[in-house]
C-alpha cells in the first residue's frame, strides 16, 4: 500500500515494520521516523490505528491467561542457552505432552 506521495520513510517499509513499532521493539531513531510518517500519511495512520485497536482488543480478551512459572523458566533457560551459543537439548514435544508414561513406553 502506498499513498502515492513521496516520504522520507516509504509506506511499504512502515507497514512491513508496523508491529515492531506497535510493540516498541525498534530503536527510537527509527520510531521517530515512523511517527513523522504517520503525521504526513493518512492511509498509514489509518492502518496503524486499526492494528493498534486490534492489539488492544486481543489483549483485553485474551490477556488474562497466566503462564505457568515452570514454562516461563524453561523458555528463558533455552533463550539463555541459545544466546550463549550452546545448543539447547532437543525434546519430542508430542511425547512430553502425553506425560511420563508415554515416554517410558
Amino acid at each position: 500500500m502506498s499513498c502515492g506521495e513521496p516520504h522520507e520513510t516509504d509506506c511499504a517499509e512502515v507497514l512491513d515494520h508496523l508491529y515492531e513499532f506497535l510493540d516498541h521493539e525498534m530503536p527510537d531513531s527509527q520510531g521517530h521516523k515512523f511517527e513523522e510518517h504517520f503525521e504526513e500519511c493518512s492511509p498509514c495512520l489509518e492502518k496503524y490505528g486499526l492494528e493498534q485497536a486490534v492489539k488492544k482488543l486481543v489483549k483485553r480478551c485474551c490477556g488474562h491467561d497466566d503462564v505457568p512459572s515452570d514454562l516461563r523458566d524453561k523458555v528463558m533457560g533455552r533463550i539463555d542457552l541459545i544466546r550463549s551459543g550452546q545448543k539447547p537439548p532437543s525434546t519430542d514435544v508430542s511425547t512430553e505432552a502425553q506425560g511420563p508414561r508415554a515416554a517410558a513406553e
